[in-house]
């Protein structure tokens, strides 16, 4: 599963959101949510595979905590397209300013 896979859902970006400000464990996730702890588990699962998210063990609980470099790589990809889009939407507009006035 990739960056943009596991972002999907509104579930696992609210996860994302939540392990950005503080590492928190797989109980204190879940109590943000009405979903049964299987289903947060399973999104876990998805965004740690996905490298978003790292997990450590301390003690029993198992703790998570939001690896920034994946969601920067897909910001990059992102800000890349959206480079290309806004560049490719000012020639269209130069074309039809050019158009308008008999220019072209």
């Amino acid at each position: 599963m990739d960056v943009f896979e596991a972002l999907g859902t509104p579930h696992r970006r609210r996860i994302v959101e939540l392990v950005s400000a503080e590492e928190r464990t797989a109980g204190e996730i879940a109590s943000y949510f009405a979903i049964s702890r299987p289903g947060v588990s399973q999104h876990l699962t998805a965004l740690v595979s996905a490298g978003v998210l790292t997990v450590r063990k301390a003690g029993r609980e198992r703790r998570y905590s939001l690896h920034a470099d994946a969601l920067a790589e897909a910001g990059s990809w992102l800000e890349a397209q959206q480079t290309r889009w806004n560049d490719a939407l000012d020639r269209l507009e130069r074309e039809i300013a050019a158009d308008e006035t008999g220019t072209a």
